[in-house]
């Protein structure tokens, strides 16, 4: 089991929308998987003010002012920091890579959500109904967003356990299926160095796509890559700042569907989690290819465009 739920929005007049749609969208998905949930937002300028770098944190104990001072001291400059619910978002004017390694430095065993411009990355263990309400998702705006129930199956129930899996700088990954191969792969990315926080089989398939990703490959590259390393049954969502794509295995047991219209696109593990988007009775809509790569880019939208 588990659902998978992803909105690329194309027209900024439904930006402010992005949490209303997107918490409809998961909690729709909420019998695919009960036990955890977890969002990726793109854009929302409460959690992560335009242009600064931004970390998502779980598992800190100290006040969100808190973590923000101490990151602070660890960075030489001021960064800011604001609890949602478990989560504590951290902001600050400098390079992402610069304020992660700083937040590390302060609080080594803090579990990283996400990190990146733009980004907040929320998760946790609990319905996926209760916890969208805690994070205030309805009320978040953006232009892209992708979120998770999950029904674990390969590791423990724990916020580290929960997807979306974003460990690469702004960058997403979220999954239905299992690879049956993933303890091989692994080995093989920890003997490069590759970090790893969970026993998750998900984990590996976001951090091989990281890793091609770090090495220069573009995300359709690196997807066909994963296709032809890993085994099993799978839909996977990858998202980055400006990107947003889907693929499904060989022999594609996993459900999925897309919908497109001129204003968005939208994925799902059922339709009933895109009934409710506006315009939908106009989009195409579709169930994608096995190992067929279906990838969109964030661009200017023309004028007069609705949903």
């Amino acid at each position: 089991m588990c659902g998978i739920v992803g909105l690329h929005l194309r027209h900024p007049a439904l930006e402010p929308r992005l949490g209303e749609l997107l918490a409809g969208m998961l909690c729709e998905m909420e019998d695919r998987g009960a036990d955890s949930a977890g969002v990726a937002v793109y854009g929302d300028p409460t959690w992560a003010p335009p242009g600064q770098a931004a970390v998502s944190l779980l598992e800190v104990a100290p006040p969100a002012d808190e973590v923000a001072a101490a990151v602070s001291t660890a960075l030489g400059s001021p960064v800011a920091g604001q609890a949602i619910d478990t989560t504590v978002q951290l902001c600050a004017d400098t390079d992402a890579e610069a304020l992660l390694a700083a937040a590390r430095t302060a609080f080594p065993d803090a579990l990283v959500a996400g990190f990146g411009r733009d980004l907040t990355v929320l998760k946790g263990v609990g319905h996926p109904r209760t916890l969208a309400d805690r994070w205030g998702l309805a009320g978040a705006r953006g232009w892209q967003g992708v979120g998770h129930t999950r029904m674990a199956t390969e590791s423990a129930v724990t916020p580290a356990g929960c997807h979306p899996y974003a460990v690469g700088p702004e960058q997403c990954l979220v999954h239905n299926g299992s690879f049956a191969n993933h303890a091989t792969i692994r080995r093989q990315l920890a003997a490069q160095g590759v970090p790893f926080d969970s026993e998750n089989d998900t984990e590996v398939g976001a951090r091989f796509v990281a890793h091609r990703l770090a090495a220069g490959r573009d995300v359709e590259l690196a997807l066909r890559e994963l296709c032809a390393t890993f085994d099993g049954f799978y839909t996977l969502l990858v998202s980055h700042r400006d990107s947003f794509a889907v693929v499904r295995d060989a022999i594609a047991c996993k459900p999925a569907v897309i919908a497109e219209t001129d204003a968005w696109v939208a994925m799902a593990s059922e339709f009933r989690a895109l009934a409710h988007l506006p315009g939908v009775d106009r989009a195409r809509i579709w169930e994608p290819e096995p190992e067929v790569i279906y990838a969109w880019t964030r661009r200017p939208t023309p004028a007069g465009v609705t949903g």
